[in-house]
């Protein structure tokens, strides 16, 4: 019933999110974090390459996993077009296991707030941790949710180049305050000179965590001299429940 990242979000996600665009200065934070990086970075949840393709073209050793291969494909398609040749794998971030060890794993914009079911969450960090080198990091961006309102409806016009329009319609089902997770149901409709020709329903689940919380996550794997920045400062303390948070954490 439901699509996963399939081909018409991948079409709004290449529209909305271009290579390169920084959303609240996330690729100039990511960029400086890992300047120092001599061996390799692995991005999780890369998506269709907007972080990723700056990274490589700063001269940065990056690899890319996801589970879409919607996604995948927009993203060897972006990179081929600028003569970049990353490596990329198809998996789920909770299980993956790959023939390298990193310096630096990065999972921006929020990407693991979408590993709906919490002990995949843990797993997903442990398979980071075995997966970074003694003394590599993590830097994971987590979010809240903006909307509590079960029922709230909002929706979006896109309009691509070859002037086909698609429209989404985002509708909150769900919100758990008790378990800290919220599911809307995201439709996606492609339309040509007024007939609809393509249409998709995504299950959008989020999962979100406190401060203290996600310390403690990352301490009780292992991970050691964890901090916590906001709205891509480094070290800057968060104030409010409206700003990106981003965690930084070492494998001992």
């Amino acid at each position: 019933m439901f699509s996963y990242y399939s081909n018409l979000c991948t079409e709004v996600y290449d529209l909305n999110k271009p290579v390169g665009h920084s959303i609240g200065g996330d690729i100039e934070y990511y960029l400086d974090r890992l300047k120092s990086c001599q061996g390799r970075v692995l991005e999780a949840a890369v998506g269709s390459g907007r972080m990723l393709i700056p990274l490589l073209e700063a001269g940065l050793i990056v690899d890319g996993i996801d589970y879409s291969p919607e996604m995948l494909a927009s993203c060897r398609k972006r990179c081929e077009e600028r003569n970049l040749k990353p490596v990329l794998y198809e998996g789920e971030l909770q299980n993956f296991s790959l023939p390298h060890k990193y310096e630096a794993i990065i999972i921006p914009t929020g990407s693991f707030c979408l590993i709906e079911n919490r002990k995949d969450s843990i797993s997903a960090l442990q398979c980071f941790y075995e997966h970074l080198v003694p003394g590599g990091r993590v830097i994971i961006d987590l979010i809240l949710p903006e909307s509590m309102e079960e029922g709230k409806i909002s929706t979006s016009t896109f309009t691509l180049p070859s002037e086909d329009v698609i429209t989404v319609e985002n509708k909150l089902v769900e919100f758990n305050m008790l378990h800290h997770y919220t599911v809307s149901y995201l439709k996606y409709e492609k339309w040509r000179k007024g007939k609809l020709i393509e249409s998709e329903l995504q299950r959008f689940a989020l999962r979100w965590y406190g401060i203290e919380e996600f310390k403690l996550v990352l301490e009780n794997i292992g991970f050691s001299d964890i901090v916590c920045s906001t709205d891509y400062v480094y070290d800057k303390q968060p104030t409010n429940g409206n700003q990106i948070f981003t965690f930084e954490a070492v494998r001992k």
